[in-house]
């Protein structure tokens, strides 16, 4: 294990991908939310690498890892990087895009995965009913593919926020750390280029199949289908499953109150078989 502060890469099939690594004991991967990196989870790794070992992936095209310059898909660059720590079956906990990574991991390598926690997301398939949050998917990646950063930005704090709150409601502290790294992440690619990321199909009907345990930590400002959809993926696994919430916290509930999370997480982690 390194240093909390070393950022390692492992060279993948199409590229370096880069981690940090700390702790020892059972392994909990921590995978971050779209556009954003490993940094999200920093305020929750120092208290959970006490008794585990902490793996935090800059997913591909984010953070410090390279762009894809042919087809891929986040669980198999997941799994590479879990097979060359030598390091599974690992409990996955994922915020957003990182719970959906999590849930194709399960699906598609389930012999890597003890356990699932996810954060605002069902499965790589959303199903978006929420007028707030088919507004502001449209107008995020619609900023975002016209080359607007600084209004995709000012919507990446709307989201932040969440629907029930203004932004001025939030901590400025995490808008600004969600921004950065959004920000550091756009930097990284250009507007028409090719999105090579493949995606998982069939997820809502094959994760009757899953038989890792989930655990669903949602914030009760967030959207409300977001909710929904990860009290769906707990209803419909076949493992002894359950959700929980968050007062107070939106979409990045982890960054909000990392204290509150970690908390409900390790708590959780204690009854695992």
């Amino acid at each position: 294990m390194t240093d909390a502060s070393e950022v390692l890469t492992f060279q993948s099939d199409d590229g370096p991908l880069a981690y940090r690594d700390v702790g020892s004991g059972p392994p909990l991967v921590l995978l971050h939310g779209g556009l954003t990196d490993h940094r999200m989870w920093r305020d929750l790794v120092p208290a959970l690498a006490v008794d585990h070992r902490v793996i935090t992936p800059d997913a591909r095209g984010h953070g410090s890892s390279a762009n894809a310059s042919k087809p891929f898909r986040l669980t198999d660059d997941l799994a590479a990087l879990l097979r060359h720590l030598d390091t599974g079956p690992a409990v996955l906990i994922g915020m957003s895009m990182g719970g959906a990574t999590a849930v194709d991991t399960a699906l598609e390598h389930p012999e890597l995965v003890r356990a699932l926690v996810v954060s605002g997301v069902g499965t790589s398939e959303p199903e978006f009913t929420d007028p707030w949050t088919k507004d502001s998917t449209a107008r995020y990646y619609g900023a975002l593919m016209s080359g607007d950063i600084e209004g995709w930005l000012d919507i990446v704090g709307e989201v932040v926020a969440g629907p029930h709150r203004a932004i001025a409601d939030v901590d400025p502290d995490i808008v600004r750390r969600v921004r950065e790294m959004s920000r550091a992440t756009a930097a990284k690619h250009t507007v028409g280029e090719t999105d090579w990321h493949v995606p998982v199909t069939d997820t809502w009907a094959r994760a009757a199949g899953i038989t890792a345990p989930v655990l669903a930590i949602n914030g009760t400002l967030d959207a409300s289908d977001l909710i929904a959809m990860a009290e769906r993926l707990v209803a419909t696994v076949a493992s002894d499953s359950r959700a929980t919430s968050i007062e107070g916290t939106a979409h990045y509930a982890n960054m909000e109150q990392p204290d509150t999370f970690n908390k409900l997480l390790l708590e959780w982690l204690s009854t695992l078989p």
